[in-house]
């Protein structure tokens, strides 16, 4: 899976997760938020999120950080 971290409105990270099939491109243009964090891939190994890659049409790469970003937010979505 793809995924593009956000920066919300009230300055908080949000990931959204997306098919491989889809272009990075293809999904910012749908997402009302200005600022892209970071981009790339996301893998569950069975215990724990990895993310790794880059968008170079977004111009980002994945951040370390961004794994407990996406794990914290599927546990708990009103993080």
């Amino acid at each position: 899976m793809k995924y593009i971290m956000f920066e919300d409105f009230s300055g908080a990270p949000v990931p959204v997760i997306f098919p491989k099939r889809i272009d990075f491109g293809e999904m910012r243009e749908q997402i009302p938020y200005t600022k892209v964090l970071s981009a790339g891939y996301v893998h569950f190994n069975g215990s724990a999120f990895a993310c790794h890659g880059d968008s170079k049409s977004l111009a980002v790469q994945a951040r370390p950080e961004d794994a407990a970003i996406i794990a914290a937010k599927l546990t708990n979505p009103d993080l």
